[in-house]
């Protein structure tokens, strides 16, 4: 009989405890109901605006200026070009090959593909042939996987694209570096893909990746080498201090014959410079 009054008293302090508890509580709601009401709304914002940003304005921070309307592009750069993939759809070429992005006609178009060892665009032939027949100086690139060889890789572009004198050369897209790997590993890996290729085309492949992604990751002097195109968006000039060939400057570009967006390029150069950086018209 002691043991039990001894188990039961602590159980009864317990719940007078919490009962004190709630009441105190309750007591506070009543008293000030409004600084309640609030500070809950308070945290409910800020949980809000805390799980927008975070999911949503974060991870694609970059389109938001132009989204709203506040797009600037480039000025004083004369060639003008995009790049496609499957996600533009069926594109109205002629409508395209006619439009113009800011009073300058379109010169050229830089097409996806293949990504990896096994895949390849499905609007990738049906692009890359369009493009020179409606007079557009092509390109085509391969976007870089960390899920196969470099060497598969590169055999697999060089089996499924067929790049003809008057096209740009080769392009490896390339955006993420494995974790597993140390930078020096990385470095070779991308070095043993545009030997492989420059073997075939005899032309320099060109680099295309971001501005953080180049600096981070391919800053080593072999690949100044290499012509780069560089993605930059929203920004005034490019920052890069090395020399560029192309610049992607936004991701939100619209024109006729495409139906949302579609990214904006343009060339450090002249029109004549560029035929001159195609294969078979370099010196």
């Amino acid at each position: 009989m002691e043991a039990n009054k001894r188990t039961y008293k602590p159980r009864k302090r317990r719940s007078t405890t919490k009962q004190k508890r709630r009441s105190s509580l309750s007591a506070l709601l009543s008293r000030h109901p409004r600084a309640v009401w609030w500070t809950s709304s308070a945290v409910l914002i800020f949980v809000y605006v805390w799980a927008f940003y975070t999911y949503f304005v974060s991870p694609t921070g970059f389109r938001w200026r132009a989204l709203f309307g506040d797009t600037n592009y480039p000025a004083g750069y004369e060639i003008h070009g995009i790049d496609i993939s499957h996600y533009q759809g069926k594109i109205d070429w002629d409508k395209l090959r006619d439009s113009n992005i800011e009073g300058y006609p379109l010169r050229f178009v830089m097409i996806k593909s293949t990504e990896g060892s096994s895949r390849t665009d499905n609007r990738f032939k049906e692009n890359f042939r369009q493009a020179r027949e409606h007079g557009l100086i092509r390109g085509a690139y391969h976007f870089w996987s960390n899920k196969s060889s470099a060497r598969d890789q590169a055999y697999f572009f060089l089996k499924q694209v067929r790049l003809e004198d008057g096209d740009l050369p080769p392009v490896l897209d390339v955006e993420h570096k494995p974790q597993d790997r140390n930078v020096e590993d990385f470095q070779r890996d991308i070095l043993t893909w545009l030997h492989i290729v420059e073997d075939k085309y005899h032309v320099k492949p060109i680099i295309y990746t971001y501005y953080k992604f180049k600096e981070s990751y391919l800053n080593a002097p072999v690949f100044d080498d290499y012509p780069y195109w560089i993605a930059h968006y929203y920004v005034d000039k490019v920052e890069y201090k090395g020399t560029w060939h192309f610049w992607q400057h936004t991701d939100v570009g619209q024109l006729p014959g495409i139906k949302g967006y579609v990214d904006f390029n343009i060339f450090n150069g002249s029109f004549y410079a560029l035929k001159k950086l195609t294969i078979g018209n370099q010196d």
